[in-house]
């Protein structure tokens, strides 16, 4: 059951309004977590400007949904995690590798390195190694790809934190 209350253009004030009017204007209906977030214009509007920076980010989307993949598994938001084991397998992402992921893991050492790294960051940033990052160099990523890995972790901390503080869960959503 929902925690916080969904807001539309019509029930927002403000820059939530704004935000909200612009979103349906363009999109025609908005989801759950984006109608609710509504309520803090902040927190809205940060998702908003996080996720559009995120879509320019280097990281090919098949390997950054396995990323928000492992994030959201550890993390514990149903809602988020099965929107992005969706989104994977709309991209071709086999089975096997979207339970690998689930994991943290792939069968290709490049992306369980990167999602390793990933999950890292999420739980303990301070370990990071210069022998993990250069290990990453040597699989090929560039360091704006490698930087990308704290954005695609800090968007999906922000949703799935969110979902879960608000009470949103699968079945609940009605789009993004």
């Amino acid at each position: 059951m929902p925690r916080l209350t969904r807001l539309t253009p019509d029930t927002a004030v403000g820059a939530s309004r704004d935000l909200l009017t612009d979103l349906v204007s363009r999109h025609g209906q908005i989801g759950d977590m984006v109608s609710t977030m509504a309520n803090s214009p902040a927190v809205l509007g940060g998702y908003l400007q996080l996720s559009r920076a995120m879509g320019r980010a280097k990281l090919d989307r098949r390997i950054s949904g396995r990323i928000s993949i492992a994030v959201q598994a550890q993390q514990g938001c149903g809602l988020c995690l099965d929107a992005h084991v969706s989104a994977a397998r709309a991209l071709g992402v086999d089975e096997e590798e979207i339970e690998r992921a689930h994991t943290g893991t792939s069968a290709d050492p490049a992306i369980a390195a990167i999602t390793a790294l990933a999950l890292q960051v999420c739980r303990e940033p301070t370990s990071i190694t210069d022998e993990q990052v250069d290990a990453l160099r040597g699989h090929g990523y560039s360091d704006r790809a490698t930087a990308d890995v704290v954005g695609v972790v800090a968007l999906n901390i922000l949703t799935g934190a969110f979902n879960l503080l608000a009470g949103l869960t699968p079945g609940s959503d009605t789009g993004a």
